[in-house]
């Protein structure tokens, strides 16, 4: 998978805005305001995603490239690495659970504004 792709793969999604907030090389992606995906620049190597805490572990017990989020809540995001060691298909499917999950915590007349 290249930034590239994962990129507009995000921008698709209804509602989703990128920034750099915390140096230039750390892009997020957002819906409604709140970050639900993170990641390098210059080493596109993991994703930083929400996900829900059991499922969480049960990713990081079934695949090798998936750690506990990596300056984050460990509990709730997960690092997937992007650079084999997870299927393209599951990397794609949790940017949508963690998208999901974090539309999902907006106040209601913001998920209405935003869902299509």
């Amino acid at each position: 998978m290249t930034l590239e792709f994962y990129r507009d793969y995000c921008l698709a999604k209804a509602g989703v805005t990128e920034d750099t907030p915390f140096n230039p090389d750390t892009l997020c992606f957002r819906v409604g305001g709140k970050i639900f995906s993170i990641c390098s620049i210059s080493e596109f190597e993991y994703i930083n995603l929400k996900c829900d805490p059991e499922r969480a572990e049960e990713l990081r017990e079934q695949y090798p490239g998936i750690t506990p989020g990596y300056h984050m809540n460990k509990k709730t995001w997960n690092s997937v690495s992007v650079i084999g060691n997870v299927p393209d298909k599951l990397i794609l499917e949790l940017a949508d659970h963690s998208y999901a999950l974090i539309l999902s915590s907006l106040p209601k007349k913001i998920q209405v504004e935003i869902r299509p």
